[in-house]
C-alpha cells in the first residue's frame, strides 16, 4: 500500500518529535551528574561503560553531551518563541497602524539586517552581562528580522482583500480587525517560522558560548563542550568533539524536519503526492 506524503510527514513529525522531548527531558535529570569529576577515569575512549568515553576531568561524556543538548534545547525554545512574539508584534502592528508604524519597523528590520548577525549577537551578549541571561537578550534580539518581514508582507496583502475593507467600513478599529481578522490567517506563518527559528537560536548559542561569549563555563553546554574538545583534538582524543558535534547537527536537522513538515501539514496541496 502506496504511502501518501501526509502520512509521511506524520511520521517525521512525531519522530523527531519523541527525539527531542526524550533528550530535553533525560538531561534535566542528568544536569547534575554531568558536573561529576573523577581523575581515575580521565580521558577514557568509548567502551561498554561510557559509550562517549571521558574527558580531561573524567567526566562521562554520554551524560555531558546529553545534559549539553537539553539546555540548548530549552535554550532555543525559550529564545525562539520570545522572538517570534516580538516579530509577530512588530510585523503585525506595523503594518495595521499606517505608514509612520509601517516606516519605523521597516527601518528597525532593515538596521538589525544591516549588522553581521554574528557580531551583533556578541555585542548584546556581552552588553547583558553574558551567561544564561545574557544569550537569551541576545538572540531574541537578532532572530526576529526574517518572519516580522514575512508577517509585515502576509498583513499588507490581507489589507487589501474585500472581508478586511467591508470590516473597516462597519467601523471596526485596526487593532480590533488585526485581531478578529488577520491573527487566524497568520498562525500557520508563525508557527513555521517559530519552529524554524529553533535550529538557529541554538546554533548561534553553541557559537557565541563556543567564543567565549555565551555561558558560563561551569554550564554543562554543548559550546562549553566543544570549546574545551578542541585542546585535546592534537592529542588523539578524537571522542571528544566528535559525539558532541554530531548528536548537535542531528539536533539540528530534526528541527528542520519539524518545520518543514509542519510547512507540509498546513499545505492543502501536500495532502497526496
Amino acid at each position: 500500500m502506496k504511502i501518501n506524503r501526509r502520512t509521511k510527514t506524520i511520521g517525521w513529525l512525531l519522530l523527531s518529535a519523541v527525539f527531542l522531548v526524550t533528550v530535553t527531558l533525560w538531561g534535566c535529570f542528568w544536569r547534575e551528574e554531568a558536573l561529576i569529576t573523577d581523575f581515575s577515569r580521565k580521558n577514557l575512549p568509548p567502551c561498554r561503560e561510557y559509550p562517549f568515553g571521558t574527558d580531561f576531568m573524567g567526566r562521562d561524556m554520554f551524560v555531558r553531551t546529553i545534559a549539553g543538548l537539553s539546555l540548548s534545547i530549552r535554550l532555543g525554545i525559550l529564545t525562539a518563541a520570545a522572538s517570534a512574539v516580538f516579530a509577530g508584534i512588530l510585523g503585525i502592528c506595523g503594518a495595521v497602524l499606517g505608514k509612520a508604524a509601517d516606516s519605523f519597523v521597516t527601518f528597525l528590520i532593515d538596521l538589525v539586517m544591516g549588522i553581521p548577525h554574528i557580531l551583533l549577537l556578541i555585542l548584546i551578549s556581552y552588553a547583558c552581562g553574558k551567561g544564561f541571561f545574557g544569550v537569551v537578550v541576545g538572540i531574541t534580539l537578532t532572530h526576529w528580522t526574517s518572519l516580522a518581514r514575512l508577517l509585515r508582507g502576509e498583513v499588507l496583502q490581507l489589507k487589501n482583500s474585500q472581508y478586511i475593507q467591508i470590516a473597516s467600513r462597519l467601523g471596526m478599529g485596526k487593532l480590533q480587525i488585526a485581531a478578529k481578522h488577520m491573527v487566524c490567517h497568520l498562525l500557520p506563518q508563525f508557527f513555521t517560522g517559530l519552529i524554524l527559528l529553533f535550529p538557529h537560536a541554538i546554533l548561534h548559542e553553541a557559537s557565541i558560548t563556543f567564543l567565549g561569549f555565551g555561558l558560563s563555563p561551569e554550564d554543562a553546554a554543548m559550546g562549553v563542550i566543544l570549546s574545551e574538545s578542541m585542546k585535546y583534538l592534537a592529542t588523539g582524543k578524537w571522542w571528544l568533539a566528535l559525539f558532541p558535534g554530531g548528536l548537535l547537527t542531528i539536533t539540528v536537522l530534526l528541527f528542520h524536519v519539524l518545520g518543514d513538515s509542519v510547512c507540509k501539514l498546513l499545505d492543502p496541496g501536500s495532502a497526496h503526492e
